[in-house]
């Protein structure tokens, strides 16, 4: 083992016991069936979706093993660094977890946007977000971010962009 991550025979297991039609794929529904929040509830299916695109490197709608290491790397990521955040081991961040973790990301974002991005992930109107709710928005937030310096080629944080440029931009960003 290397590190915190687990040996490649032990996630060889886990990619078994998830992968249950033996595909030697694990499909979203698969992956969904497979992992709970925090709350022991399931995963938002929209963050399956989000996760299988962005580690889907052969874009066949399912992730191989590699692609599974891959993802299990990043799930463990974004939990220890969710943990990190959610001082009260409550399985749910606030407003204030979510500002200081887009912060430690290196995000400097205006109080109002930080708001809106939590209300827009709070799925269940509670004033938190969960951890899968958590993984949506960072990949997302990560998605326009790339799209977005593509455009900015003298990296000021500035584009001037036509509407349908805007909408194509949105749209390749995978969100």
């Amino acid at each position: 083992m290397q590190g915190n991550l687990p040996s490649r025979e032990y996630l060889a297991g886990l990619f078994q016991n998830v992968d249950k039609d033996r595909s030697g794929s694990i499909t979203a529904n698969e992956l969904g069936a497979a992992l709970l929040n925090g709350s022991m509830s399931p995963f938002n299916p929209e963050t399956i979706r989000l996760m299988i695109g962005m580690f889907d490197r052969d874009n066949n709608g399912t992730i191989n093993f590699e692609e599974f290491c891959s993802l299990w790397k990043f799930i463990t990521d974004w939990q220890n660094c969710f943990k990190n955040f959610d001082r009260d081991n409550s399985g749910t961040i606030d407003v204030n977890e979510f500002r200081q973790a887009l912060i430690m990301f290196g995000y400097r974002l205006q109080e109002s946007l930080v708001c809106l991005m939590h209300k827009k992930f709070d799925r269940h109107g509670r004033g938190t977000i969960y951890f899968d709710d958590f993984i949506q928005c960072c990949i997302i937030l990560q998605n326009l971010t790339s799209a977005f310096r593509k455009k900015d080629s003298d990296l000021d944080g500035v584009v001037t962009l036509h509407y349908e440029e805007f909408i194509c931009l949105v749209l390749d960003a995978k969100v």
